[in-house]
């Protein structure tokens, strides 16, 4: 069979990327330009700023990453691209310059969803891993249990009811005066610090999630302890979060009938979390599969992995392809 060259594209937030990636799971170049910097003096991603800063560099990482593939336009043989969801002036300038190349390149253009694009990193990570497995997708917008019965079937079986995990970490960041952006700060703070606070964990007799309830209650002791101590509040809300997840992770094995759990999304790399589940799978024999950091947070490789995915199950567009910011991962994964 002949190899399958992608040239993949993401712009859902505040990183612009392009990838080259062949036959779905070969990374010959991962290009990235981040906003962080930009974005950190306002304590959160600002969309039209985002949007800007999108339309200067999208053709610069584009070319990049072509380079540092050693391909050409000519090599290309399909344009991924993340379709939704995400910051809707963001994603157009990504959707726009895809529909260009398809047209110019006169290659299929192929639509990703932004979730699934995490959830297929554990394929660049594993070559080895194949579905069924049960994904735990933790992002800033995002905190799903996901079964992955093949590349193209997905069963939700649990989700966040309120807050997604990653929102709650940014919000506790800035209630503790961390900044943003807020997983990474809170992450390295807990390093140093002790569970104290013994913050509530909320399970339910199904598989969704809640992380409302222990946010509050991290604001509600911050103004009530006029000298708490940053690391330590930190490291009690990571603690239950992390056991909350892995709560329901463990649940979810034994109800799904599976052996295999991967880790997706840019909370993925919380080094708590991902203790917390090796263990887990270490005591039960289960195997474990997590991206590296890189592939963790937005990146054009995870996109073409998906698109290559996608383009073997038949799932192209045509030029009238818009982007979707509020694209369902129930509906549309």
């Amino acid at each position: 069979m002949k190899e399958i060259v992608c040239l993949a594209i993401e712009s859902s937030c505040d990183e612009t990327a392009a990838a080259v990636v062949r036959d779905g799971r070969i990374v010959e170049s991962n290009v990235i330009v981040s906003q962080i910097d930009i974005h950190k003096k306002y304590g959160g991603v600002v969309p039209e700023i985002a949007s800007r800063q999108h339309t200067e560099s999208i053709n610069l990482v584009v070319e990049e990453a072509l380079k540092q593939a050693n391909r050409t336009f000519d090599d290309i043989d399909i344009i991924g691209v993340t379709a939704g969801p995400g910051l809707i002036g963001a994603l157009l300038v990504g959707v726009s310059a895809a529909k260009g190349l398809a047209y110019a390149l006169k290659k299929p253009l192929v639509p990703v969803h932004h979730i699934k694009g995490h959830i297929f990193a554990n394929f660049i990570e594993d070559k080895s891993l194949e579905p069924p497995f049960l994904c735990m997708v933790v992002s800033g917008g995002h905190t799903h249990l996901i079964k992955v019965k093949s590349y193209s079937e997905f069963e939700i079986l649990g989700k966040t009811m309120d807050d997604a995990i990653g929102e709650a970490f940014d919000k506790v960041a800035r209630t503790v005066g961390l900044g943003y952006p807020g997983g990474p700060l809170v992450d390295q703070a807990a390093q140093e610090g002790q569970d104290v606070c013994h913050f509530p964990r909320p399970v339910f007799e199904n598989l969704n999630f809640s992380f409302s309830g222990i946010k509050t209650a991290v604001i509600n002791y911050v103004h009530k302890t006029p000298e708490f101590n940053i690391n330590d509040v930190c490291r009690s809300f990571e603690e239950a979060v992390t056991d909350v997840v892995i709560t329901n992770i463990k649940r979810g094995m034994k109800q799904a009938g599976m052996n295999k759990i991967a880790l997706a999304g840019g909370v993925a790399a919380n080094r708590m979390l991902r203790e917390k589940l090796k263990n887990f799978c270490e005591k039960n024999g289960y195997q474990f599969y997590y991206p590296a950091p890189v592939l963790c947070t937005d990146n054009a490789a995870m996109i073409g992995c998906a698109a290559y995915y996608d383009y073997l199950d038949g799932k192209t567009a045509d030029l009238s392809l818009n982007a979707t910011a509020n694209l369902s991962i129930e509906k549309d994964l």
